[in-house]
């Protein structure tokens, strides 16, 4: 019975945001736009969480800038790319398929691809097996006694 109400309390418990209260804006449509930004941005310290998830202090600040920018009037592309253009694209949850990380999404398919072909080669050439020479009569009778043996 206590697992079973453990189980439903893990199931029922909303995830939690790390946003204070002080770091909210007065405006809902602005706090709005300023959540959906954060939930792209990664936390340079924890690194798999979304800025609006960490309690990190540079996901503080970058909560803070993210409201920073929208009020003094940016788009969220341009608060966005402000945050980029200082952190670098690491920053970025989901990476753009832009210059050098076309390489890095094309890399490992590309692997896969080349590996395949080479274990393929290797298992053909492996299928066929040399011929045999034809033994001389006086090798067959010494392969025969060796086998009775």
């Amino acid at each position: 019975m206590k697992r079973l109400l453990l189980v439903l309390m893990l199931c029922l418990a909303a995830p939690l945001h790390a946003v204070q209260p002080e770091e909210m804006l007065d405006d809902p449509a602005l706090e709005a736009r300023a959540r959906d930004i954060s939930q792209g941005l990664r936390c340079l310290v924890c690194r798999n969480e979304n800025i609006d998830e960490s309690n990190a202090e540079l996901a503080k600040d970058l909560r803070l800038l993210v409201r920073e920018r929208l009020v003094a009037g940016d788009t969220n592309e341009e608060a966005v790319d402000y945050i980029v253009d200082r952190y670098g694209e690491y920053v970025l949850l989901k990476p753009t398929l832009t210059g050098a990380n076309k390489l890095l999404w094309i890399a490992g398919p590309a692997m896969l691809l080349v590996a395949l072909g080479i274990g393929f080669a290797f298992i053909r050439r492996r299928g066929h097996a040399p011929e045999q020479a034809d033994l001389t009569e006086e090798e067959e009778k010494r392969l025969r006694s060796l086998l009775n043996d």
